[in-house]
């Protein structure tokens, strides 16, 4: 899943559940969750490097979170309701920075592990890490809109 999709459900989780304990689990589950679904990737090749994608993740945050800012100044959010809202932002997006983490620390077998877990997670039906029908398109980011939009309306009502 792109960022922005992470950062939406996380967000949602935050308004929806008032105990920041029980906030951070459930982002996280749902992360991994959601990452086993079909979804395009930044990293369309072996050789893509994150210097080559930086731009994309930089445009992905952003809309993200004009999308929940709008939320904040729109709905007069109380300082509970953002926090928790951004915890859950937060560990929605943490699995991601560790992943990372780890390609920039190698050798730290902490993020090595929880690395595993996030590429486990990735494991989806037939299809290759590097297949075409993993490549950022379109047809192959259906799931991450449709998720997003679903998202919108359940922060939004």
């Amino acid at each position: 899943m792109i960022l922005t999709t992470h950062a939406l459900t996380g967000a949602v989780i935050g308004k929806n559940i008032s105990n920041p304990w029980i906030i951070i689990p459930v982002s996280l589950a749902i992360h991994y969750l959601m990452d086993s679904i079909k979804h395009a990737e930044y990293f369309d090749s072996r050789v893509a490097k994150i210097k080559d994608t930086w731009w994309k993740v930089a445009i992905d945050l952003a809309i993200g979170f004009s999308i929940i800012f709008s939320f904040f100044y729109l709905e007069k959010s109380s300082f509970i309701e953002m926090r928790n809202m951004l915890i859950g932002i937060f560990f929605s997006l943490f699995p991601d920075f560790i992943t990372l983490l780890h390609w920039k620390f190698r050798e730290n077998k902490l993020l090595a592990e929880i690395k595993k877990l996030h590429s486990w997670s990735h494991r989806y039906g037939k299809y290759p890490k590097y297949s075409p029908e993993r490549q950022w398109n379109f047809k192959n980011a259906t799931n991450d809109i449709v998720i997003s939009l679903i998202a919108i309306v359940f922060l939004f009502i």
